[in-house]
């Protein structure tokens, strides 16, 4: 992964030069006119248009066998009018990912200071994910074209890379400005870089697992709770606790209380004490859970052993 440079929380919200959309659908802000939100949402059209024409033409014929002049006349449009959209053939396949980048630079711009920064880097790739979700069928057979086709494939890590590099900055950002964040994220020196580029990798991993595991079968699964079971798995993996007045999204968080009502969050067990020693247990699979617990308690007390 290229190496990222530390960033102000503004600066590194915004995508790079290189990260932005090659186009753009034009004004939707609040000062908007009708007209422009017109224009905008007919390249949006033009767009979803051209990308189904490529999909059937790949899926019918080829993708090697298809050209940028046959994509084009399948939609009614002229070649030039496809390069206005869409730098290369293969860029048809991901139509949806620079309105998406936007939209995630845009989260995290606007995040709360207080909330957690690994949170609100999980709240943005989830915008990923609903991309795919609102989409099922055409998600499937993009994905079942793209196993095929490995300048595809090759294209598909670009566009990962890209929100990987966004949630990289974002991080770095948070740690340049001094702000308390939960304990053992803000080491200093060579440990934020590493951090950063870590958990963001961790993030975006977890979000390619479960959705290659939605897409492989068929769309169906409540994906968005399958992707929400693999962040716990990082929180616990990345901190174990949160600092006072480290903020889950919607309510405050006591150190080592979750979100949820009532659940606490489990201390990691690796990172508890840099130097105490390591307890491997082996039990049966049939053993009473009470017996292994204070079998393991026995063990930890130096009174007796598994």
């Amino acid at each position: 992964m290229d190496r990222v440079q530390s960033a102000t929380p503004q600066q590194s919200a915004a995508p790079r030069a290189a990260d932005r959309p090659a186009t753009s659908a034009g004004g939707t802000g609040p000062d908007a006119g009708p007209g422009s939100r017109r224009a905008a949402a007919q390249r949006l059209q033009m767009r979803q248009d051209l990308a189904t024409a490529a999909m059937d033409l790949f899926a019918s014929q080829g993708y090697e066998e298809t050209t940028v002049d046959q994509i084009a006349a399948a939609a009614g449009v002229a070649r030039r009018t496809f390069f206005r959209y869409f730098r290369s053939k293969e860029e048809a396949i991901f139509p949806d990912h620079d309105d998406t980048l936007v939209r995630v630079a845009d989260l995290l711009a606007s995040a709360e200071p207080e909330e957690h920064p690994l949170d609100v880097v999980c709240r943005g790739i989830k915008e990923v994910l609903r991309m795919y979700a609102s989409t099922p069928g055409v998600s499937v057979a993009r994905y079942q074209l793209i196993r095929q086709v490995p300048a595809l494939r090759e294209r598909e890590i670009a566009v990962v890379a890209r929100y990987e590099r966004l949630f990289t900055r974002y991080l770095l950002g948070r740690f340049d400005t001094g702000e308390d964040i939960p304990s053992g994220w803000q080491r200093g020196g060579e440990d934020d870089s590493m951090l950063a580029e870590v958990s963001a990798a961790a993030v975006v991993a977890a979000h390619n697992h479960v959705l290659r595991r939605w897409l492989r079968a068929g769309g169906r699964g409540d994906v968005e709770a399958q992707l929400d079971h693999s962040f716990e798995v990082i929180r616990r993996t990345f901190w174990a606790s949160s600092a006072p007045g480290a903020r889950r999204r919607g309510s405050l968080v006591a150190p080592g209380v979750s979100g949820a009502p009532g659940e606490v969050l489990a201390e990691s067990a690796l990172s508890a004490s840099p130097g105490g020693e390591v307890l491997i247990t082996v039990a049966r699979t049939d053993a009473p859970l009470d017996v292994v617990v204070d079998s393991i308690r026995a063990a930890l007390s130096g009174s007796g052993h598994i």
